[in-house]
């Protein structure tokens, strides 16, 4: 998906059942993963599959498709091992912290190499720190500027101001960065490729630096990181890959490289997969309407509440590894305040029951939503979480309510013979479109008529910027384990699509519910230190987020997604955690 640039951070996703454009699989059949499984462990190549890539510069990335292929090709500071949320130490060898956690101190390891076989240095941070801030091609600014908060200088108008930014290299392999005020999640801020190291100078998209090739080059065919893979091809539409790095600084690589075809099409991908062609499947691969889930044999369930077992048998006979995650994700219906008016919106949320949802629409690979914020880091955790929804959620928990919806909209004027009208938007996911359709027909009973149409994703993106959805499906995933990072989305000036780089597409404003949620997060950002007083602070004002929202119903929450792995048993992968497999490296699988 494209953003503009500077400040977007988004991570939307979409749901379980895929989509977009259908791909031809003729010829395909037999070619990919059958050709290369003939080959032998460290000279095998994975076969994956893949959505449509925009980029694969760090800072420019918005869509999961590009980061899972980024993920390879670059490594920042830290890193989420195998996707768990527990950072540990990547690129940095050590890191310390002053005694009021503004001060951070990284020693990075020495002998790291990036791809051209230039050494990883503490320049090179503060070159690629300094294009995340100011590049015109970064999405992410927002990042370094306002949520770890690094010191800086603006402008007049309040812009980032040039070589400002309190980031320094002290020596060699020394890399010091100064924030305006302590940040509770800056080590895993840091974990994102966002902040990954390119070469000092590859580029010259910010002031002092000319650049050794055109950005376009970078971005599209040549992309230099000190990931464990190095870059080989990427074919619009059609296919990337990655061949091993042999001068990785963590080792050399089990596989020989990794290959994704990009298939957007859920039938399409299905057939590939059951063909043989990919290794590896994940929920889009084996979409809801071929999913069985009396195929599933659940064999261990871990600590992290990860579950292991088989797959099977698939249409091709075959038996896969099968593992189940919880990951930290929220997937809404979202509405434009400014179109579609409250009574309706709070009709939709009366007549969709969640639970029936996810058992009957995306047979259980999830759970019901009824917050923004995902159960793993909801305050309290996932018990918290249930309890406030099954007491305080206004709109029928695990129910349907027709008749509270009815009453709702004749409050406001509508009846038979002055029905409501609005348009709901779904990307091209045949999952989504049920969902769609079970609605329509309810609040048919509630005097709206409900009218659906399907856009690209990209299109509804640009359609939602722009201010003219009505109503509309997406889903985020975290960049970062803490409810900041997904209730930023409902900070009102942030919904605002009149201005450059709203975050959501919702014009929430006027209402004492925005007002109370604006308050709310205005107190979550005068409050981020990593002390006890500080995140109780914190945690009342999630929830107050939460409940505005459930007021005037700008997000209504449908289901958090599992995300499910469906690998044949020719290859082992380590498991991947709460961050999603978009977040794990794969030097060790063989």
């Amino acid at each position: 998906m494209s953003e503009k640039s500077n400040v977007t951070r988004r991570r939307f996703l979409k749901s379980t059942g895929g989509a977009a454009s259908a791909v031809a699989l003729s010829g395909m059949a037999g070619t990919g993963g059958a050709q290369q499984s003939n080959q032998q462990g460290g000279d095998r190549t994975l076969q994956l599959i893949n959505s449509t890539m925009t980029t694969l510069d760090p800072i420019k990335a918005t869509d999961t498709a590009s980061g899972t292929v980024i993920q390879q090709v670059f490594d920042p500071l830290m890193n989420y091992p195998e996707g768990k949320i527990a950072v540990e130490s990547l690129l940095a060898k050590k890191q310390e912290v002053s005694d009021d956690f503004t001060t951070y101190t990284f020693t990075l390891k020495q002998g790291a190499r990036f791809h051209n076989g230039k050494e990883v240095t503490a320049q090179d941070f503060v070159y690629s720190w300094e294009r995340l801030a100011a590049s015109s091609n970064s999405r992410r600014s927002y990042f370094i500027l306002e949520s770890v908060g690094v010191k800086h200088q603006t402008t007049g108008d309040g812009s980032y101001k040039p070589g400002s930014l309190a980031v320094n290299a002290r020596d060699k392999y020394t890399l010091e960065m100064e924030l305006q005020r302590p940040f509770h999640s800056t080590l895993e801020m840091l974990s994102y490729t966002s902040f990954a190291a390119i070469p000092e100078g590859l580029v010259g998209d910010i002031q002092g630096y000319q650049g050794e090739m055109p950005y376009q080059r970078f971005a599209t065919s040549n992309p230099i990181g000190a990931g464990p893979f190095k870059f080989d091809r990427w074919s619009s539409n059609n296919e990337a890959a990655v061949t091993r790095f042999d001068d990785y600084h963590r080792g050399r690589a089990d596989v020989a490289g990794v290959r994704w075809s990009i298939i957007e099409d859920d039938q399409a991908a299905y057939t590939y997969l059951m063909n043989q062609n990919a290794d590896v499947g994940f929920n889009e691969q084996i979409p809801t309407a071929q999913y069985d889930p009396s195929k599933v044999t659940i064999q261990n369930t871990d600590k992290l509440g990860r579950r292991s077992g088989t797959y099977g048998p698939v249409q091709n006979g075959e038996t896969m590894d099968y593992l189940a995650v919880p990951t930290i994700n929220s997937f809404y219906l979202g509405f434009n305040t400014a179109n579609v008016e409250k009574a309706a919106r709070q009709a939709a949320a009366y007549a969709l029951n969640q639970q029936t949802t996810v058992d009957q629409v995306f047979k259980g690979r999830g759970e019901a939503a009824y917050h923004f914020t995902p159960p793993r880091i909801y305050p309290g955790g996932a018990n918290a979480y249930d309890q406030h929804a099954r007491n305080n959620y206004p709109y029928g928990y695990n129910e349907t309510q027709l008749e509270q919806a009815r009453r709702v909209m004749e409050q406001a004027g509508y009846g038979n013979n002055n029905r409501y009208q609005f348009t709901l938007t779904t990307y091209e996911s045949t999952t989504w479109q049920e969902i769609a359709k079970v609605l329509r027909d309810q609040l048919q009973a509630t005097h709206i008529d409900l009218q659906l149409e399907q856009a690209p994703f990209s299109v509804l993106l640009n359609r939602g910027r722009s201010g003219s959805l009505q109503a509309y499906t997406l889903g985020w995933i975290m960049d970062w384990p803490a409810p900041d990072n997904f209730l930023q989305l409902l900070y009102p000036p942030r919904t605002d699509t009149s201005q450059s780089d709203p975050l959501a597409y919702t014009n929430w404003s006027g209402t004492q519910a925005a007002k109370r949620a604006t308050q709310a997060w205005e107190r979550i950002q005068n409050n981020p230190a990593p002390t006890d007083q500080a995140r109780q602070t914190r945690n009342r004002a999630y929830v107050q987020i939460e409940e505005a929202n459930w007021e005037d119903v700008t997000f209504l929450p449908v289901y958090h997604r599992t995300d499910e792995r469906f690998s044949y048993q020719s290859i082992s992968l380590p498991k991947f955690g709460a961050a999603g497999a978009s977040r794990q490296m794969y030097d060790t699988t063989t």
